[in-house]
């Protein structure tokens, strides 16, 4: 089957400059204005996974950015915490990314047992998706899981990328097939597809040859480092590249 090429969106996760904020106790940096400036420099949207300890994007920061952007707001998180769950309802913003975290969890580190949490899965889904809200589902790259997500009723899902970036340098061959495998499912569905995790300038290109119709990346932590040494600016027009 041939698969059509489509414009990649780029949004960056903000998490990590939210972090370094707080680690001072002041506004510096200031959050907004580096996702406005983020934006200017060609970004396609903002992601943030607010956490409930608040640790780094503040749940005021939210309410923020969901006043002055002008692009995609991508918001991720557990509806099963009640707190992200109002959040979502009173910011509506475009898109809700669906992620098993538990409340002291580092990262990201799975997807959802689509199978296991089906019927929840499809009520939430329904729920935010009747406010006006895209929804997409945090998924590793199984077939049995795409297959479950598209009873759920997503717009999307998005694959977690941590394994084929950990592997990419040794054996991006081999990697590479479960995550185009379960793309192509979930193009078969009429589901778009996102990825997400640990994507960077060395394993992004790959990653979007292999899946010429990705929908959306993104990218937070690894943008953020490499702006340390090649600028923001600079920085978010490379990441821009890759996906062309």
């Amino acid at each position: 089957m041939q698969y059509p090429t489509r414009k990649t969106h780029l949004s960056v996760n903000i998490n990590k400059i939210a972090l370094l904020r707080n680690s001072r106790g002041n506004n510096i940096p200031d959050v907004l204005k580096a996702a406005l400036d983020i934006v200017r420099f060609g970004a396609d949207g903002i992601t943030v996974h607010p956490r409930p300890d608040e640790r780094h994007i503040k749940y005021s920061d939210v309410y923020l950015l969901k006043e002055h952007l002008n692009v995609e707001l991508n918001i991720e998180g557990n509806p099963k915490e009640p707190k992200f769950f109002k959040l979502i309802e009173e910011v509506k913003p475009n898109q809700l990314t669906l992620v098993p975290d538990e409340k002291q969890q580092l990262t990201s580190d799975h997807g959802w047992d689509t199978i296991t949490h089906k019927t929840y899965l499809r009520d939430v889904v329904k729920h935010f998706q009747s406010l006006g809200i895209r929804v997409s589902i945090f998924v590793d790259p199984e077939l049995k899981m795409i297959e479950a997500a598209k009873e759920t009723g997503t717009n999307r899902i998005e694959l977690y990328t941590e394994k084929y970036a950990r592997l990419y340098e040794i054996e991006k061959e081999k990697i590479i097939i479960p995550y185009k495998q379960s793309a192509e499912l979930a193009y078969q569905l009429g589901i778009e597809v996102n990825a997400g995790h640990d994507l960077n300038l060395r394993n992004l290109k790959y990653l979007k040859q292999n899946i010429p119709f990705l929908a959306e990346v993104s990218i937070g932590h690894a943008l953020i480092a490499d702006a340390l040494y090649y600028g923001l600016e600079n920085t978010v027009m490379m990441y821009k590249r890759l996906l062309e």
